[in-house]
């Protein structure tokens, strides 16, 4: 029994290239005994070689492929839509029709005017470009 296995066991490897998980489901042998059979193969290293590049080919081709996603995404970012959906929602967060926008987004529109403090874990009002009663002086981190 074992040298039948041990023969089906090298055929699968090193010339199905299935990979030793999936040698074990399909014989229902150790994944252990698969690689103590497979490492006593005079082929062991040249085919180890082998898979080590194949793997690091297609590493590199999914790389490549993640990276043009990404900038796909960026490039439809950067399109009129996205544009005009910013700008939608800068009217409304600063849109009249509020009673009063709130400090987060008061933040955001005069980034420059507030600086962070670590200490404290908020914004505080930059008092070299001197204050108007308007603004919040600390803006607390939500």
């Amino acid at each position: 029994m074992y040298n039948i296995n041990k023969n089906k066991i090298l055929e699968l490897y090193y010339e199905s290239h299935l990979k030793r998980g999936n040698i074990s489901k399909k014989l229902k042998i150790s994944t252990s005994y698969i690689t103590r059979i497979v490492k006593s193969d005079s082929r062991y290293e040249t085919e180890k070689q082998i898979r080590k590049e194949t793997t690091k080919a297609e590493k590199a081709k999914r790389t490549k492929e993640y990276i043009k996603e990404k900038r796909e995404i960026v490039r439809n970012e950067q399109s009129g839509d996205f544009l005009q959906l910013q700008h939608n929602r800068a009217v409304s967060e600063l849109s009249e029709n509020r009673s009063s926008i709130s400090n987060r987004v008061l933040r955001k529109w005069c980034a420059g005017a507030y600086n962070y403090n670590n200490r404290k874990k908020g914004f505080e009002f930059d008092k070299t470009i001197g204050q108007s009663y308007a603004m919040p002086t600390f803006i607390k981190m939500e």
